[in-house]
């Protein structure tokens, strides 16, 4: 089995080397799969693609020695699961990659605002050394409530602990266990809002989450709160921002995410040449009302763009292949 034909495809210049290192006899290919040039692949044994390539029912039937399909992702609705199973194609994805990334980036946003290290750099850049505007909050005792405690949600909570905050979370699942060990309060969304300094968003999207930040609860928010969105657009009613600035409900917004923007499957899609030319992201920033704001901060879905998150997709994706080759396959989609 370890010299099956291994194809890759919508390869990134930081993928290539290590691939090339770990599969030294495998294609490497910048272009997305499909049923356009699936034919000149029909020896591969085993895929590798990113969430442009359609790996449907018409692509899998185009490989007929297709044996594993390694998508370098955490989504894998590109891909015919249900066909490439009865099949006998096993599909593997990438779990988890960022977790702490994002979670790290929540944090310097949360530093960004309650320091205000962008109007401090913009005044010393002026030669302006005057400290009346840029006096800032310590976060030591602080409140920082945490709404969904997924992996990013209890990285946010370490990292809170570390800073001595005190921390409420809001989520659907509660561990109690989790609660003891890592010393905070579950309570429901309206307690959280009313007594928070700084609320951070850690949750999907979906028809449950849409808009759970709006127009009817961000009067509920301590005056004087932040309010934090790394996780997508569309849990936030941009209109309920504008409101609670204007309102004197919140001091400040740090968004890495906007409503309206393509919610992704995956983060790593904005990295790709597909998405660029799909999304204007400028125009999609620079359109948006909130984006000059002296209150809010804005970075272009960057939260879970490090070198090292990105070696971890790539890491898992040849870690994923090299079980499947030595018959013990890993990080299977059922």
């Amino acid at each position: 089995m370890i010299n099956m034909k291994v194809v890759f495809f919508e390869v990134a210049c930081w993928e290539k080397e290590l691939l090339r290192n770990c599969f030294p006899d495998a294609l490497l290919i910048e272009e997305r799969l499909d049923s356009n040039n699936v034919k000149d692949h029909q020896e591969a044994e085993i895929i590798s693609t990113f969430v442009y390539s359609p790996v449907s029912k018409t692509v899998i039937d185009c490989l007929p020695n297709l044996k594993l399909i390694a998508t370098r992702s955490t989504g894998f609705d590109h891909i015919d699961v249900s066909y490439a199973q009865s099949r006998g194609v096993l599909v593997v994805n990438v779990p988890e990659y960022g977790s702490r990334t994002v979670a790290e980036h929540a944090f310097a946003l949360i530093l960004t605002l309650t320091r205000k290290i962008y109007q401090s750099i913009n005044q010393a850049k002026n030669l302006d050394f005057n400290h009346e505007n840029i006096r800032g909050i310590d976060l030591n005792e602080k409140t920082i409530g945490i709404i969904g405690l997924g992996k990013i949600g209890l990285e946010m909570v370490k990292i809170a602990k570390g800073f001595g905050m005190n921390v409420l979370v809001y989520t659907r699942s509660k561990k109690e266990d989790l609660a003891k060990v890592f010393n905070f309060s579950y309570v429901e969304l309206e307690t959280l809002l009313k007594n928070s300094d700084i609320i951070s968003l850690h949750l999907p999207y979906n028809q449950q989450t849409h808009h759970l930040i709006n127009k009817k609860n961000i009067n509920l928010f301590k005056k004087g709160s932040y309010l934090i969105n790394t996780a997508r657009g569309g849990l936030v009613e941009t209109e309920a921002l504008v409101l609670g600035l204007e309102n004197g409900i919140l001091a400040g917004v740090a968004l890495d995410v906007l409503e309206g923007e393509k919610e992704v499957i995956d983060e790593i899609e904005v990295l790709t040449s597909a998405y660029k030319k799909s999304v204007d992201l400028k125009t999609l920033v620079f359109n948006h009302i909130l984006v000059n704001h002296p209150k809010v901060i804005i970075t272009p879905h960057n939260a879970f763009n490090t070198k090292e998150a990105l070696g971890r997709i790539t890491k898992t994706t040849i870690e994923n292949i090299n079980a499947f080759l030595n018959n013990r396959p890993v990080n299977v989609v059922w």
